[in-house]
C-alpha cells in the first residue's frame, strides 16, 4: 500500500521498530527532537541509547527520498563539569550512514532558565540539517532587515565567469530583507512555544515557529513530513497547517493523547 496508509496519522510505537515498516525513499522531510541523553524522563518510554539511535539513523536514511532533509534538534547533558557531546557523536554517525551535514543551525533560546554558578548561561541547541544528497527543496528565509534597504550599492556588482573574466552587473538596489543567518532565535517556554496549554504536559516541547521555519525552508505543499519522536505533536500540527502530509510516531500513550487533542483526533494502528 505504500506510504499513504500511514500519512496524517498518529502512530503509537517505538521509532526504531516502526520505521522499518515505512517504504524506502518515501519521506520528504523530518523535523524532530530525540531524547537528550537522560535529561528528561519520558513517561513509560523505554531507555534511549546510542545503539537505539543508530537503528533510527540507518532507518531514516533508508526512508528519506533522494534530496530529503532531516532536521535533528539536539542538546547535550553536562555532568560533573563534562559535556557529553552525544550530539557530536550522532552527527558523525549520520555522516557514516550516508547523510550530508548540509548545515548546522543554532537554536538560540530567548526564554529564561536557572543560571549555573560556575558556567556561562546555556542559551542554545544544535539543529543539524542533514540531507540525502543535495536537498531537493531549498526555500531560504529572507527576514533579516537590511540597514541600507532602498539604496543603491556603493560600487558596481561584478560576477566572475568560468573563464576567469569579470562581468560588470552595474549598481543594484539593496532589498528590504536578506537571507537570515544560521543562528535562529526563538522565545521559548510556557505561553511562547505554543498557545496550546495541554502541550506543556510534555516535558520538552520546541516552539511552533521553529518547526514552521524548517518546514517552509525544506519542503513544498503536499510533501510528507515525519516526526519519529512525535511528543506533543508540534511537527504534525504545523505540517497540517502548511498543507503538508504528516506522520507522527510516539511511544508514550499519554503524549499520543496530547497530540490527538492538539490535532483534533488521530488514529493509532
Amino acid at each position: 500500500m505504500g506510504i499513504e496508509q500511514y500519512t496524517n496519522r498518529i502512530i503509537q510505537a517505538y521509532s526504531n521498530e516502526f520505521l522499518k515498516q515505512l517504504p524506502e525513499d518515501s519521506v520528504d522531510l523530518v523535523v524532530t527532537s530525540p531524547p537528550y541523553d537522560d535529561l528528561r524522563a519520558y513517561g513509560d518510554c523505554a531507555g534511549w541509547s546510542f545503539d537505539v539511535f543508530k537503528i533510527v539513523a540507518e532507518e531514516l536514511y533508508r526512508v528519506m527520498k533522494p534530496g530529503g532533509v532531516v532536521v535533528w534538534v539536539i542538546g547535550d547533558k553536562t555532568e560533573k563539569g563534562n559535556k557529553s557531546l552525544t550530539s557530536f557523536r550522532q552527527a558523525l554517525y549520520f555522516q557514516e550512514v550516508g547523510f550530508n551535514m548540509y548545515d548546522i543551525i543554532i537554536y538560540e533560546k530567548a526564554g529564561t532558565a536557572p543560571p549555573h554558578p560556575n558556567r556561562y548561561f546555556n542559551a542554545y541547541e544544535y539543529m543539524f540539517v542533514l540531507s540525502k544528497g543535495k536537498p531537493k527543496t531549498i526555500h531560504l528565509l529572507r527576514d533579516r532587515p537590511n540597514k541600507w534597504a532602498g539604496h543603491s550599492t556603493y560600487g558596481d556588482v561584478t560576477r566572475r565567469e568560468q573563464d576567469g573574466s569579470l562581468t560588470n552587473k552595474g549598481k543594484k538596489i539593496v532589498k528590504d530583507f536578506s537571507v537570515r543567518t544560521n543562528v535562529w532565535r526563538y522565545v521559548n517556554g510556557k505561553g511562547f512555544s505554543t498557545r496550546d496549554s495541554i502541550a506543556y504536559e510534555h516535558p520538552a516541547i520546541f516552539p511552533e515557529k521553529l518547526v514552521e521555519d524548517h518546514i517552509l525552508s525544506w519542503s513544498d505543499e503536499g510533501d510528507i513530513v515525519l516526526d519519529p519522536f512525535g511528543g506533543s505533536g508540534t511537527t504534525a500540527k504545523i505540517a497540517r497547517k502548511l498543507n503538508r502530509r504528516w506522520i507522527l510516531i510516539e511511544a508514550v500513550d499519554a503524549y499520543c493523547k496530547i497530540a490527538e487533542e492538539r490535532l483534533g483526533g488521530g488514529e493509532t494502528p
